[in-house]
């Protein structure tokens, strides 16, 4: 959980700088990463914090990374590099399918996905499902960045459970998107990481050459373990192709990870994604390119022996 603590004295926090003049207080946000690793940051100010029927959620203004989405104490991104996280999730992809008109959102609700999404030429609609009526509204008001995503008339929002919306559709879907908090068990989205949920949920709702992606958790050396294999190695058990790839996000102090799943192959060189972005994409990516994706899609030892 994070937590956030202002104080007075040592560590830069003193009352008074030598000369009689009165410092202001800092801020600091600190989050548990692992048992005995924490991370922590200062705040310029909180700029809103309230709970929904579902979650707590705050937004910070932060020194190093800008503003920050923080639900249920996790940060969920900063303002400063959220495009890695959001151009790594969604390009990769759309580049790889042959002609992505439609695609389904599972969560999704502060609308970077989205924003992302509808820089593709060939999008006609994007269906963003998430379950949470009050943090979409929240990140509609607040984040600026994703206002236009959120009035484009190919963004159809519904807010249900994405298992129960995607169950009860008949359409298919060229690329499916799991944007979803980490399947912690006991937690509200471990049941969309699952064998039954990617066999009998997501892949009858792909059209042929249909494409999955997740986000799939930390993907570093020792933090891999704790999701990042097992969806992989889920994902194998249901789709003929499958790619892990990864990516320094530095506001997560870790690298991240993401998978694509497929039964048509995975396979273009950087040279064929170049040419596709130029083509289908509005605007310069500032993280993704065709060698960068070569080399996330290159794991290292550690990672790939699990």
């Amino acid at each position: 959980m994070g937590d956030i603590s202002c104080s007075n004295g040592i560590n830069g926090y003193s009352s008074s700088n030598g000369n009689g003049h009165a410092q202001r207080k800092s801020c600091w946000y600190e989050e548990e990463i692992e048992e005995n690793l924490r991370w922590c940051f200062a705040l310029n100010s909180i700029l809103h914090t309230g709970a929904t029927q579902y979650q707590d959620i705050q937004l910070l203004d932060t020194k190093p990374f800008g503003k920050a989405l923080v639900i249920d104490g996790k940060l969920q991104s900063a303002e400063i590099d959220e495009f890695i996280y959001h151009e790594s999730l969604v390009h990769p992809a759309l580049l790889h399918h042959v002609n992505p008109k439609s695609i389904f959102i599972m969560g999704g609700g502060e609308g970077s996905t989205a924003r992302e999404l509808l820089r593709h030429r060939t999008v006609e609609k994007v269906v963003m499902c998430d379950i949470d009526q009050e943090v979409v509204d929240f990140c509609k008001s607040y984040l600026v960045v994703n206002r236009e995503a959120f009035r484009d008339p190919r963004l159809d929002l519904v807010i249900n459970d994405a298992r129960a919306e995607l169950e009860r559709r008949e359409e298919l879907y060229d690329v499916i998107i799991g944007d979803l908090a980490d399947p912690i068990e006991g937690g509200p989205c471990y049941q969309l990481y699952t064998k039954s949920f990617y066999e009998f949920t997501i892949k009858p709702r792909l059209n042929e050459g249909g494409i999955f992606v997740t986000q799939a958790g930390p993907a570093g050396v020792f933090s891999h373990t704790e999701v990042f294999s097992c969806i992989y190695n889920t994902l194998r058990q249901v789709f003929k192709y499958v790619v892990p790839y990864s990516a320094h996000i530095p506001s997560y102090a870790d690298i991240w990870g993401w998978i694509m799943a497929s039964d048509s192959p995975i396979d273009l060189s950087s040279e064929e994604l170049d040419l596709r972005m130029k083509q289908r994409i509005k605007g310069e990516n500032r993280y993704l390119d065709g060698q960068t994706f070569t080399s996330a899609s290159t794991l290292s030892k550690a990672v790939r022996k699990s």
